[in-house]
């Protein structure tokens, strides 16, 4: 259970001692004792998340209620080569710390916790010593952790998975099989070009034109599928209201920001409305060790005292899942759900998503909430954005939910069962859409990805040269997706089946595919709409240039009548009309996805930075 200051001592003297110091009055301690009733949380735990005392003066009480020694950790001298004997992350969960031997062979020991009889001997038998104990709290420890073992926790945060099994991380971009067949591929296709040229390129178009329309038509039955089936996870006002405070568990919140420094002030009031009891939320705020602008931003909007900042130490690939992996080695709640910086989730969430797991069993390994865009009618592009999203969570992950295919997780208000995410190894920091990717690697190992009836509202992309750099590492993170899980086909086939094995091959591989495709295909399709059919008969067979205009026109015209979908269930009915750009849109998607190959090629793991606050409505829906 998280711990945000010194665990209690569940005594009247203790009470007493809190009164007699002055750190609260005696009706603070009343609210405080209704609170851990109502919660069944500590005392001291509900003292500091409410603000009501700092955890250094509670820490003071603590040692005087246990006879023992403050030690104030960013002072208190410490060997860290001696430390480096015992596990971070041991030691992490069990909120102590040995600091250093003294001559007379004792070790000082940081507590944060009442060293009992039975503590005091564990402790002593796993450091081999007499231990002397002096009072911290379980954050001096974490972030002392932190200080201390910051290379092994960077490297395991970037490598842990790779150690684990090398075939399901992106950190080699293309196996040696895999090398040898791309080569091979492209030298039959030279020597073909050379030769045959004109059947090449025929044959090059035909196979776009399959893949565009098999993509296509994929995600029309998936979609119609969930137009049928209204299988999201549905949880009332009601339910959430009947959930008493006492069963709720710590829940995790990981918010990795990176240079956003303009809108983190925001994200400690959209977060601070998240209807779950403080003592038992521990929100993470994981910035990188050079950016201290949003840190100093955070400090000056003065987050609550469950907010905690963890510093993510310098390190490659510097990416959000590495961060995100830093913040799973400190996270204590049972459950965890990431957002970005920019996100305003529903204030019962987590009510919502705990309720979702609670029925789903343990093999429900993550519950999606759906994302929506505040700024929806800003211009063009965001409302194109937004429908793309209402299909995407109404349609198409209801479909893929109701015919138990894989689901590819979003990158925000993903809610986890942490053991299973552990299990799972964390996140790839080397894919740059690593939600995809786990998502693969829960189906292949069993675990189900629920929907849930709540909404984060985002900000929509406002720019198009923004919007090129998201795409870009999205469609690139795809392609990594599917070489990877291409390494092992013949396993994954037996993991996961294979229709799941089909779908994840047309959805992860073929949207990449697809959106390569597109350009060519335009291009063909004009030619053939505006050159007479005598003159490109010359060099293209008739039939193949009318299957490329009818795929043009069915492709395009069920993505129009898909993007039109989603403002139904949204009630969004100004944005339907809009859907008659998607053509256009995909050309944006096109042009990012030769973008995504090159970076693929040339720089992998690069992170394309997507810059936020650019819009100038807020998520209440006025302009800033």
């Amino acid at each position: 259970m998280a711990q945000v200051g010194v665990p209690s001592v569940q005594s009247t003297a203790f009470a007493e001692m809190l009164l007699e110091s002055g750190l609260i009055t005696g009706e603070q301690l009343e609210l405080a004792r209704a609170a851990k009733a109502r919660t069944g949380s500590h005392i001291d735990e509900i003292l500091v998340s409410q603000g009501m005392v700092a955890p250094e003066a509670l820490r003071s009480v603590m040692a005087r209620s246990w006879a023992l020694p403050v030690l104030d950790l960013h002072t208190e001298h410490h060997d860290s080569e001696f430390m480096h004997r015992w596990s971070g992350q041991m030691m992490v969960a069990e909120n102590w710390m040995p600091l250093r031997r003294e001559p007379d062979g004792t070790v000082v020991v940081a507590t944060a916790r009442i060293p009992d009889a039975e503590r005091r001997a564990h402790i002593e038998w796993m450091i081999g010593a007499r231990a002397r104990f002096g009072v911290a709290t379980s954050w001096d420890i974490r972030n002392l952790a932190l200080h201390v073992f910051r290379a092994e926790i960077a490297d395991e945060a970037a490598n842990e998975l790779f150690r684990q099994n090398p075939e399901l991380s992106a950190r080699i971009v293309f196996s040696r099989g895999q090398k040898i067949g791309l080569i091979a591929l492209l030298l039959v296709g030279v020597i073909a070009l050379v030769i045959w040229p004109a059947y090449v390129v025929i044959a090059l178009i035909a196979v776009i034109s399959v893949v565009f329309f098999a993509g296509t038509l994929f995600k029309f039955l998936v979609a119609m599928r969930g137009a049928k089936f209204d299988v999201v996870e549905r949880v009332s006002a009601a339910q959430v209201a009947a959930l008493p405070d006492s069963e709720l568990p710590v829940y995790t919140v990981l918010v990795p920001v990176f240079r956003e420094a303009n809108i983190v002030g925001q994200l400690v009031e959209n977060l601070g409305s998240i209807d779950w009891p403080a003592e038992k939320l521990e929100v993470l705020i994981l910035i990188e060790e050079e950016d201290t602008l949003t840190r100093d931003a955070l400090m000056k909007a003065s987050p609550p005292p469950n907010f905690h900042v963890i510093t993510i130490g310098k390190g490659a690939p510097q990416t959000k899942p590495r961060a995100c992996n830093v913040g799973l080695f400190f996270a204590t709640g049972d459950f965890l759900v990431i957002y970005d910086a920019e996100d305003t989730p529903d204030p019962d969430q987590l009510k919502k998503a705990y309720i979702a797991f609670r029925r789903g069993g343990d093999k429900t390994v993550c519950v999606q909430a759906s994302l929506n865009y505040f700024n929806a009618d800003e211009n063009v592009l965001t409302r194109m954005f937004t429908l793309e999203y209402s299909y995407w969570f109404d349609y198409m992950l209801a479909g893929l939910d109701a015919a138990d295919l894989p689901i590819p997780l979003g990158g925000t208000s993903n809610h986890f069962r942490t053991s299973a995410l552990i299990e799972l190894g964390g996140w790839d920091p080397y894919n740059v859409t690593e939600d995809a990717d786990l998502g693969i690697r829960a189906s292949a190992m069993g675990y189900r990805v629920g929907v849930v009836n709540s909404t984060t509202m985002e900000e929509a992309n406002t720019s198009i040269p923004n919007f090129v750099r998201q795409r870009s590492r999205w469609i690139k993170g795809y392609m990594q997706t599917s070489l990877v899980h291409a390494r092992r086909p013949g396993q994954l086939i037996r993991e996961i089946g294979v229709r799941r094995f089909l779908s994840f091959a047309l959805l992860i591989a073929g949207t990449p595919a697809t959106f390569l495709g597109v350009l060519p295909l335009y291009i063909v399709t004009i030619f053939t709409a505006f050159i007479p059919a005598a003159v490109l008969g010359q060099f293209f067979p008739v039939w193949l240039l009318w299957i490329c205009l009818i795929n043009f026109i069915i492709g395009n015209s069920v993505m129009v009548y898909l993007s039109m979908m989603g403002p139904y269930k949204r009630g969004t009915f100004s944005l339907i009309l809009w859907a008659l750009l998607n053509p256009i849109y995909w050309i944006l998607h096109s042009i990012a996805s030769y973008k995504a190959l090159w970076q693929l090629l040339t720089k992998p793991h690069y992170w394309e930075k997507t810059e936020h606050g650019l819009t100038a409505q807020t998520s209440g829906g006025a302009a800033s």
